[in-house]
């Protein structure tokens, strides 16, 4: 690679070589630095072009003056602008300012006017409140079922559910899985973590019979909604069937109340735009008619005209989705909980949803991001999501990723972001490209972390970053310093500095993390102790060498439950213990680490052995379909629950 193209990557953020898993450095093929640097509008296709792109950024450095959006933290010293400025924060007031920006900024957002120009200024706090020390549960609210569900787990059932952990278990906290938006069309995405939007609700977690338009409906009407409910004991969640079923039941319950048109946000108006547009021509926004690509074209505005009816019942539909999460979070704090509701921020969504239509001048539509070829997956991985422009977010303020974030956290506790590190740097596959044919993309870390603790800092909200696989120490350094938690599972929390890497023991474990024993994309307790990983991956034909995998788990296996026996949770007299005895052990383990929160699956405690995913697979795999293997009622009595909650009443609290 010539060093034109070096220093043009460099420029723009996009790496020609990075670091592995196992930290030896990885090159990355010239046409893939060339593609990439295209799709960010730069030319580097001929050594002329290089030499005409490097001038235009030392003109650029030499002329540009401040950056489009500045990041500081609350205390950060002063800086120095290169003349005199007007500061305008939120509330209007106005400040002159004259050689540098002042140190004492509260936190907030302010505009910062500089001559003709103006930039972004983002204060955040220094860090952010210390979580409580406590635990509670990780859930995948569509798995937790009950007799009163649609064939899917719904608010209602949360609701329910943290008023009782809380009451008669004190957990302090529940983590759900997303509850973004997926299209209103068929088939219904089951992943939530491939959403139409990140700004809006899932309306399939409705509990229909707890809307006030159901309480309020006549007879006829409530008697038709409840003809409709699907059976609540399928074997498999049907996301088309419940959908079908409940899309039914809140337009009829929505036309009993005269068709409303509730207020509407920017944001919202545009999500229920989309939604209208996609029953009419489908939900991939990319075949539409050309004039309706762009949200902003006369032909939306007219079609959203001709389809107001349709529009008005998205955004009604949003409302009372809102409405139902605010009561799950009251529920939480009614009930005692040392923290509450965390919601999962999946790291992108669905090139063809709402906010890939709504956002495309701030998304890299056609790219998908992933991450590059690792041990466990050799070729790489293609998530199918567009990554966010470094380049164009800067040059709005960060407005679209502050008003996703403050969408997420405005009925939460706190926030998993999931993968954390895409902060920094994200995975850049070039379309038509394999996964293994990319590379990474930097962000400005600095700017993304402000915009996330400031907006956390305002809804009181607990940051946990997944800092899992292949991540930089400046991630996990990086959010200690805020006082943001990482993540510590069972199955990676290893020594790095010992021969063979053994798993840590519970001591040693760091502070500021949320510790669990699994996550949704690796084995449950049951599924490891079984080989049920190994033997799912062998069936479907995913491993080329089977019985080294069977070996490998046989080993990690027999490695586990060696440091239960050497800690003391496990009799150490029997060569083959029993598995609910290995499960309690395991959840004794994690209650022995220092980590803030400790967070329990009741897959896990309830022996499933199959993993709610599974990395690699489709529909060949039940992914995002497999409900608890008990309903609500029954786990509520199951001694299992009671067995593993009371190891955890029995932890040390602190503030």
């Amino acid at each position: 690679m010539d060093d034109d193209l070096r220093r043009l990557a460099d420029a723009h953020g996009v790496a020609w070589a990075y670091r592995d898993g196992e930290r030896r450095p990885v090159p990355v093929a010239p046409e893939v630095v060339v593609r990439v640097l295209g799709l960010l509008e730069v030319d580097a296709t001929t050594a002329a072009d290089r030499r005409r792109e490097l001038a235009a950024v030392t003109e650029r450095a030499r002329t540009a003056g401040l950056a489009d959006t500045l990041a500081l933290r609350a205390g950060d010293p002063a800086r120095p602008l290169p003349g005199p400025g007007t500061l305008v924060a939120e509330d209007g007031a106005h400040r002159a300012v004259t050689g540098a920006l002042p140190a004492d900024l509260p936190p907030g957002w302010y505009r910062l006017e500089t001559g003709d120009r103006e930039h972004t200024v983002v204060v955040a706090p220094r860090t952010l409140p210390t979580a409580p020390t406590t635990w509670g549960w990780m859930l995948q609210l569509y798995a937790l079922r009950s007799d009163r569900s649609w064939g899917i787990g719904d608010l209602g059932d949360l609701r329910e559910f943290v008023r009782w952990t809380a009451e008669t278990h004190g957990a302090g906290a529940v983590l759900l899985n997303p509850l973004h938006a997926p299209g209103p069309t068929h088939p219904v995405q089951p992943s939530p973590y491939t959403p139409s939007s990140r700004r809006f609700v899932n309306p399939l977690a409705l509990r229909i019979t707890d809307l006030d338009a159901y309480r309020h409906a006549d007879a006829a009407t409530r008697a038709e909604v409840d003809a409709l409910a699907p059976a609540a004991d399928s074997t498999r969640i049907d996301h088309d069937l419940v959908w079908a079923a409940k899309r039914s039941a809140v337009e009829a319950l929505w036309r009993a109340e005269g068709r409303p048109e509730p207020p509407m946000s920017a944001g919202l108006r545009d999500f229920a735009t989309w939604c209208a547009l996609a029953e009419r021509h489908g939900g991939r926004w990319s075949r539409w008619p050309a004039a309706l690509r762009d949200p902003g074209s006369a032909a939306v505005a007219g079609a959203r005209r001709e389809l107001a009816a349709r529009v008005a019942f998205h955004g009604w539909l949003q409302h009372r989705c809102t409405e139902q999460l605010a009561a799950v979070r009251g529920a939480a704090h009614e009930s005692g909980m040392a923290l509450g509701v965390l919601h999962d921020l999946a790291v992108g969504v669905d090139p063809e949803g709402a906010d890939a239509w709504a956002l495309a001048d701030v998304l890299a539509i056609g790219v998908t991001v992933g991450a590059p070829p690792d041990a466990f997956n050799p070729r790489g991985q293609g998530w199918g999501l567009p990554p966010w422009r470094p380049d164009r977010l800067a040059a709005t303020g960060y407005a679209a990723y502050r008003d996703m974030l403050h969408s997420v956290l405005t009925h939460a506790d706190g926030v998993r972001v999931d993968h954390v590190a895409g902060l920094w740097r994200l995975w850049w596959v070039p379309p038509g490209e394999s996964p293994d044919r990319g590379t990474y993309v930097r962000y400005d870390a600095d700017a993304m972390l402000a915009v996330l603790a400031l907006e956390a800092g305002r809804a009181g909200a607990v940051v946990v970053g997944e800092d899992l696989g292949t991540v930089e120490p400046e991630v996990t350094d990086a959010l200690a310093e805020r006082e943001m938690l990482g993540c510590a599972v069972s199955w990676f929390v290893r020594d790095e500095s010992a021969p063979g890497r053994p798993l840590l023991a519970p001591a040693r474990w760091p502070e500021r993390a949320a510790a669990s024993i699994s996550t949704h994309d690796l084995p449950t307790a049951a599924g490891f102790l079984r080989g049920a990983h190994v033997e799912a991956r062998a069936e479907l034909g995913l491993l080329d060498d089977v019985v080294a995998e069977r070996a490998g788990a046989a080993a990690e296996r027999a490695e586990l439950l060696g440091l239960l026996r050497a800690e003391g949770l496990l009799d150490g007299t029997r060569a083959e213990p029993d598995e609910r005895a290995v499960i309690l052990a395991m959840h004794r383990l994690l209650a022995r680490t220092p980590c803030r929160l400790t967070l329990v699956s009741p897959y896990d405690v309830l022996a499933e052995p199959r993993q709610p995913n599974l990395p690699g697979t489709e529909d060949e795999y039940p992914n995002w379909r497999l409900p608890l293997p008990v309903p609500l009622e029954r786990l509520r009595e199951d001694p299992r629950i009671a067995e593993v909650a009371a190891v955890f009443g029995r932890r040390p609290r602190r503030p």
